[in-house]
């Protein structure tokens, strides 16, 4: 729960009684204060920059030859877009390559955990993992703030994850160090949960 309420003064989604009260348990709890400070420390990573700029390759442009295609998606620039389309579509209903079991003694048992991202440019944002069978669930967007946010009740396990966002960029939550990678090229965060 403290955890919760700590993302929530980050978030500023307190009011002001909730403030007051946030503040009088940091000065009372040292524990509450590290654990305070530790998230907002992970909060200035979230604030960097995430990913790695590509360099630009210029390509030359080929001649066109003699032949014309006249058929638009036979041209082989359309083919080539369509068959990589057509292949990423294929890896992505592919299921997981590794399950993640969940404990027979933790199936009743589930608790809430938030899942957050600062993206303030980002037009939507969904979250990826072993938990929705790698399928996208839709986060909300925190106000202006930049942040997308989600929370699901999860049951004891260990599970993977990874953001997408901007146009389907996947990207590992920067705020978890362990990670694995994915079988695509990618890494994903791993959460633990426990009950």
């Amino acid at each position: 729960m403290k955890d919760y309420l700590i993302s929530m003064f980050i978030d500023n989604e307190l009011d002001l009684d909730e403030k007051i009260d946030f503040v009088e348990t940091v000065h009372k709890e040292k524990t509450f204060k590290d654990e305070a400070l530790t998230l907002l420390e992970q909060e200035k990573l979230v604030h960097a920059e995430l990913t790695q700029p590509v360099p630009q390759v210029q390509l030359p442009i080929a001649q066109k030859s003699q032949k014309s295609f006249s058929v638009p998606w036979l041209r082989p620039a359309a083919l080539f877009s369509t068959g990589l389309a057509l292949g990423a579509a294929v890896l992505f209903m592919l299921p997981p390559s590794i399950p993640v079991p969940i404990p027979s003694t933790a199936i009743n048992r589930e608790i809430p955990h938030r899942f957050i991202i600062y993206r303030p440019n980002a037009d939507h944002a969904d979250i990826i993992g072993t938990f929705t069978s790698w399928q996208p669930v839709a986060m909300e967007r925190i106000g202006p703030s930049g942040y997308w946010s989600l929370t699901l009740n999860l049951p004891e396990g260990e599970y993977q994850y990874s953001y997408l966002v901007e146009d389907g960029q996947q990207i590992a939550d920067p705020t978890v160090q362990e990670r694995v990678q994915d079988d695509f090229g990618g890494e994903n965060s791993i959460l633990s949960v426990k009950v």
